[in-house]
């Protein structure tokens, strides 16, 4: 490889070999047996690579890591070589992530955690630093930090030793911590005690640091957080400090980073929503991130953080909604930059067209958390400028985390009935939606699956142009998929179109479905998926011809289904669905005749009319109401069979309850026995 690297280097001419020549003598070096020339070698080596790639990545190939390693572990070196090596090394960090790549290859974290051991301020600052650069590139294995568990505690010793180690650990530490398994590390082995005091360093730098870890730690963890909340740092409370740190004239990078730890508190259950820090200081700061005069990437964390904070509380999303013009301000995010953009760094330019992106995935989060819930927001939102094209545009966009943020404000605004006889059906919304149906990751068709389920609902003016596209087969086959909240989606919307469909819509789903698939839907481990299918079951057999019809083809085993989820271990909710479910095949004329000589079934509805639960009660009453309905063919027959079996008792002593529902449905029935 290496005499390649030379013969390559004659062909590009005299200065790229010249380069080569030199890194290699460099190397060479590292070798020589005077360890004052070595240390020499060193000291020209780090003059040398600092801000030359090109250098570093030659010094690399041929093979001064492994060197410089050995160097820094051998107890013989001096100090002065040990530690000039770890600033080599953290040099040759600098570069390009393949630099970071070789160098982790070579083992150079264990090297240097090693090293952290050694008594020395400088060596160990020389390390950390190094240590900061390989784990803060995204190549790194974080993991690599948790291997020893030594390590932790022995960090969490060194903040108290300098600024400079106080700024490298914490960077670390916010870098590495990236699942609940290493918050939870880190908090036992004492991170809040020991990092809270940085928060009041005199260093601008250890307080950033220290504030970012808080936000990673803090993140959806209720631990961390409800910890955090009764933290003193100097007397005063730990969200008090971060309330602080959000002010105007604190850097926009410290504002923005205070307001992710308490909307990550505020989340975690810690701080209420109502709280003032909350509503009269974070809020409004994280509203203010969303304005023109912030960097693009302030923009975009400012809205994720916000969409974030106030998903789940309705009265955080109308006080932002009448923030700041917030709902207007975002319309902005879809013109960034535009061609008269201030914008004169041609640097920044470049770089923000290349993440322009990112600002309406963003925006659309944002509109999708402030109208999750309030019907005059989400008019708002529709009203703005452009907004159902934008969000059109956004569900075909190339960047797959934009089509899903589109189709997440879709969803969200698609809970309005108003929005969805006006807005959507004015725009074909269903269109581009149907085609980010055909082949999308599960996280965008679980979004786009649940508001399909909307556009199906009996008012939406789209229902009928859906169901002429053919989307029964697409709905099918999402009830196969491995993920439950697919297959709940899949099912749901079978149920929402077939609620007050007429036959043919009914045959084809059942058709499409097919009968195999519908009753492993109903054993379905999954209790949404279950209910649902019995929604889907119940709106498939109502208006009694409809009833006849699919019960004369596949009574049997609907009655086989019911008689297993009657029998099985099931919530009431499911029992009642099923059994309003054999209401509505007793309501049939020719179907309630797979009721009458079924003694089994007949002994389960009497069973269930002596339930405990009323809901049951009333279900099962519903039944034999419809079996013994006078107006009917066979009524006295049934009345009399069913008298002998002893329903009537149970219907006198059911006139007496104390549910004046349950009461007056027996007394109903009764009725139909005096008449």
């Amino acid at each position: 490889m290496k005499s390649l690297t030379l013969a390559c280097g004659l062909l590009w001419g005299h200065r790229e070999s010249s380069i080569t020549a030199t890194s290699r003598h460099y190397v060479d070096r590292l070798f020589d047996p005077d360890p004052q020339k070595v240390l020499q070698g060193v000291i020209d080596m780090k003059n040398a690579v600092i801000g030359n790639n090109k250098q570093k990545a030659n010094l690399i190939v041929l093979g001064a890591v492994p060197r410089l390693l050995y160097l820094l572990q051998q107890s013989s070196s001096s100090l002065e070589l040990r530690t000039e090596c770890a600033v080599v090394l953290g040099s040759l960090a600098m570069g390009t992530e393949n630099n970071i790549k070789s160098l982790v290859d070579c083992h150079i974290i264990p090297a240097l955690l090693q090293g952290l051991l050694c008594p020395d301020l400088i060596f160990i600052e020389a390390c950390l630093r190094c240590l900061r650069t390989v784990f803060i590139s995204p190549v790194t294995p974080v993991q690599l930090l948790y291997t020893d568990s030594t390590v932790i505690p022995h960090l969490m010793s060194l903040l108290s030793r300098s600024q400079r180690t106080q700024e490298y650990i914490t960077q670390i530490f916010s870098h590495c911590c990236k699942t609940p398994e290493h918050q939870t590390v880190l908090f036992n082995h004492g991170a809040i005690q020991n990092i809270a005091p940085l928060l009041i360093s005199p260093s601008y730098k250890v307080r950033m640091q220290a504030l970012k870890c808080f936000s990673v730690l803090a993140y959806e963890n209720t631990q961390v957080s409800m910890t955090l909340v009764n933290v003193l740092v100097d007397g005063e409370l730990l969200s008090q400090v971060f309330v602080r740190m959000m002010q105007r004239d604190q850097p926009i990078e410290m504002q923005l980073t205070a307001a992710k730890c308490l909307t990550y508190m505020c989340r975690a259950g810690a701080i209420r929503t109502d709280d003032s820090c909350i509503v009269l200081k974070t809020l409004p700061c994280l509203v203010r991130m969303c304005s023109k005069e912030h960097l693009l990437e302030e923009r975009v964390e400012g809205a994720e953080t916000l969409a974030y904070l106030m998903e789940p509380d309705v009265e955080l999303q109308r006080i932002a909604s009448t923030t700041d013009h917030l709902v207007s301000m975002l319309a902005d995010y879809f013109k960034y930059p535009s061609s008269v953009s201030a914008i004169t760094d041609i640097k920044r330019l470049d770089h923000d067209l290349k993440h322009a992106h990112e600002l309406r995935q963003a925006a659309f989060k944002l509109y999708a958390s402030l109208g999750s819930n309030d019907e005059d927001i989400r008019k708002k939102i529709t009203e703005t400028e452009n907004m159902m094209d934008r969000i059109v545009s956004g569900l075909s966009e190339s960047s797959i985390k934009v089509r899903l943020a589109a189709v997440r404000c879709l969803h969200s605004l698609s809970r309005s009935v108003q929005q969805l006889r006006t807005s959507f059906h004015d725009h074909a919304v269903w269109k581009p939606l149907m085609k980010l149906l055909q082949n999308a990751p599960d996280e965008v068709l679980v979004m786009a699956s649940s508001t399909l389920c909307n556009l199906l609902l009996e008012f939406s003016p789209s229902k009928e142009p859906i169901l002429e596209s053919g989307v029964i087969e697409l709905l099918c086959s999402l009830t196969q998929s491995d993920s439950p909240a697919l297959r709940v989606n899949g099912i749901w919307a079978l149920m929402n179109m077939a609620f007050q469909a007429d036959q043919k819509v009914k045959v084809e789903i059942v058709r499409c479905l097919g009968t195999e698939q519908l009753f492993r839907l109903l054993s379905d481990p999954d209790t949404n998926v279950l209910m649902k299918t019995l929604g889907l079951l119940r709106n498939l057999l109502s208006t009694r011809p409809h009833i006849d019809q699919i019960m004369s083809s596949h009574g049997k085993q609907i009655m086989q289904a019911v008689t297993l989820i009657l029998e099985a271990e099931h919530s009431i909710e499911v029992k009642e669905q099923t059994l309003c479910i054999l209401a509505n095949i007793a309501d049939g004329n020719t179907a309630k005749e797979l009721i009458m000589t079924n003694d089994d079934m007949l002994q389960k509805i009497k069973y269930y009319m002596g339930h405990s639960n009323v809901k049951l009660q009333l279900a099962a009453t519903f039944c034999i109401s419809n079996l013994i309905w006078n107006e009917e063919d066979g009524s006295q027959e049934r009345q009399d069979k069913l008298r002998e079996m002893g329903f009537v008792d149970i219907l006198h002593k059911l006139t007496q309850a104390s549910d004046p529902n349950l009461s007056d449905r027996a007394k109903t029935a009764m009725q139909q026995y005096l008449a």
